[in-house]
């Protein structure tokens, strides 16, 4: 099901896992985008615990700046829980996602609806006390999720849930947005070398999307070329559309 949108077109723009254990890579990227945009025109996907080692519930130095920058516009969505994937994967499709398509990120790839349903829970209600709203929505680490991920969201109120491909309300299963989202990677010269690729070509050839989505990583910030191509890409984008908010979709 898809919904009708208004005809003019749309650049959002977000930061991935945004907490504690990234703290100077996420404020380098703040004022990478704030440099290009304008203040807080972004929105952030926070990770409550990332792979267990830095909880955010013991950090109230972040949790002020977290709060800080929800007051000052910027979109909160809860992006998992640990971020790491400890699942035992059931199917053959699932565990070669685990495996190929992220370096042991995809939280909720294998969680059962239980499990999801918990750390989904308990995550929202830790970041909406620190901002003192309610969250945007949620991003499952690596835009990847399971049978029951998607369970588990049909049965919470999250206005919005992301994936590589789409954007959409969980409850009613409209999509909002759709489209490859252009993001960078940084594990390897490889990966580096095809992410720069891609979003050489995708400069051009998604011009045509009405919502067109940019997604950082703290590690993005360890290489140069990264960063010069996230720049270029932003002032691509900027061109014919407008920086909108997730909410914005709706």
């Amino acid at each position: 099901m898809t919904a009708t949108r208004a005809s003019h077109k749309r650049l959002l723009l977000s930061i991935h896992d945004v907490g504690p254990k990234f703290e100077p890579q996420v404020d380098q990227l703040v004022a990478h985008y704030n440099a290009l945009v304008g203040e807080n025109k972004f929105a952030m996907l926070v990770v409550p615990n990332h792979w267990g080692e830095a909880p955010l519930s013991e950090a109230p130095a972040f949790q002020a700046k977290l709060r800080r920058w929800a007051d000052s516009g910027v979109e909160m969505f809860l992006h998992g829980w640990f971020h790491r994937d400890a699942a035992q994967h059931s199917s053959a499709l699932s565990g070669f996602k685990a495996k190929h398509m992220t370096a042991g990120e995809g939280e909720f790839l294998g969680l059962d609806a239980s499990d999801a349903l918990a750390r989904m829970r308990d995550g929202r209600k830790l970041v909406e006390d620190i901002i003192g709203r309610p969250v945007a929505g949620f991003v499952a680490p690596a835009w990847l999720y399971g049978a029951g991920a998607h369970e588990a969201l049909s049965a919470l109120d999250f206005a919005l849930a992301e994936d590589h491909m789409r954007v959409w309300h969980p409850k009613s299963g409209v999509r909002v947005a759709h489209g490859p989202v252009i993001t960078w990677a940084s594990r390897s010269p490889m990966r580096t070398a095809s992410s720069l690729l891609f979003a050489g070509l995708a400069r051009h050839a998604l011009g045509s999307l009405q919502n067109l989505r940019i997604a950082v990583h703290p590690g993005d910030t360890t290489k140069p070329e990264i960063m010069t191509s996230i720049a270029k890409t932003v002032r691509r984008a900027m061109r014919g559309r407008e920086l909108a908010r997730y909410a914005d979709l709706l």
